[in-house]
């Protein structure tokens, strides 16, 4: 069963979506997972078919959209701000643990992307996570944005910047450029958003093809790496696809380097845009749900 739903953070609604396994709970309540969105994501993209998995095997699963974007509140609108979403995914969090049935200590993340990135410091700096699960996530923002480009264009990106910066401080807003002027998309992320924007935007109004420059500057300063030793003893997976080409399978090594233990990294033959069908999308659900049906079960 699922049901749209809401909550607060830091004052502005945000949207989501539960996911409520069948049957009633047992003594001790059911575990739950709150799902963690990709870059300027909305909740209603790649994440309901996990969270639909989850609900299957007997958890609560919980899908949202971050303030600025889809159906919550916050201006202005496309700004990913990573502390932010932080924020709101620890809210989601407690949302979560006080639904009736749901163990408050069985508590999951799931992260896909750049919403890896989001879970992976949460858990690192939020003890109420028992265990983690991020696919094709990201360990350190100012890494990924340089890797995706040649130097003289990363001097670009620096000097536009440092303009938008000045002109927020002169005029209190930052400029939009597109999506993909952030994030620089390899051949395969090119096709596929190409394929796929169209249709996106005709069918969910709520979700942008732009975004901040603001949003460049705080996703640099974002680095899940730094925190993710303070995870253990809780539990964390790291799942990476190798042949993706716009999140390094870096990322998540040195996360999983980073980490201590219980800790785990899976690795599946496919791209990036691979894991949400077929195949890559059954082993990446084989090697999540197996986690936490070892972690939040026990």
């Amino acid at each position: 069963m699922e049901q749209p739903v809401s909550f607060y953070s830091r004052g502005l609604k945000i949207a989501g979506v539960l996911f409520s396994p069948e049957g009633p709970p047992g003594a001790e309540g059911r575990p739950g997972v709150v799902l963690c969105q990709g870059f300027t994501g909305v909740k209603e993209s790649f994440l309901p078919p996990v969270a639909q998995r989850l609900a299957e095997l007997g958890f609560y699963a919980l899908t949202f959209d971050y303030r600025f974007f889809g159906e919550s509140q916050g201006e202005p609108r496309f700004q990913l701000l990573p502390q932010c979403q932080v924020e709101d995914t620890r809210n989601a969090i407690t949302f979560l643990q006080l639904q009736p049935g749901m163990d408050p200590e069985g508590v999951g993340l799931y992260g896909t992307s750049f919403g890896g990135a989001i879970a992976s410091y949460t858990a690192g700096t939020d003890e109420r996570v028992k265990c983690l699960v991020s696919t094709s996530g990201i360990g350190n923002g100012e890494r990924w944005l340089r890797g995706m480009r040649p130097f003289w264009q990363w001097q670009q990106l620096l000097s536009h910047l440092e303009k938008d910066r000045r002109n927020r401080l002169l005029n209190g807003s930052s400029a939009y450029v597109d999506t993909l002027d952030i994030m620089v998309p390899d051949p395969s992320t090119r096709s596929f958003w190409d394929k796929t924007t169209p249709l996106a935007v005709k069918q969910l109004p709520q979700w942008g093809t732009q975004i901040t420059l603001e949003s460049a500057e705080a996703v640099m300063a974002f680095r899940p790496e730094e925190v993710v030793s303070a995870i253990s003893p809780r539990a964390a997976m790291w799942i990476h696809s190798t042949g993706d080409g716009l999140v390094p399978m870096g990322e998540s090594q040195a996360m999983h380097q980073r980490a201590g233990e219980p800790r785990a990294l899976a690795r599946i033959s496919c791209g990036h845009w691979d894991v949400y069908r077929g195949k890559p999308f059954e082993e990446v659900m084989a090697h999540a749900m197996g986690w936490y049906q070892r972690w939040l079960c026990e």
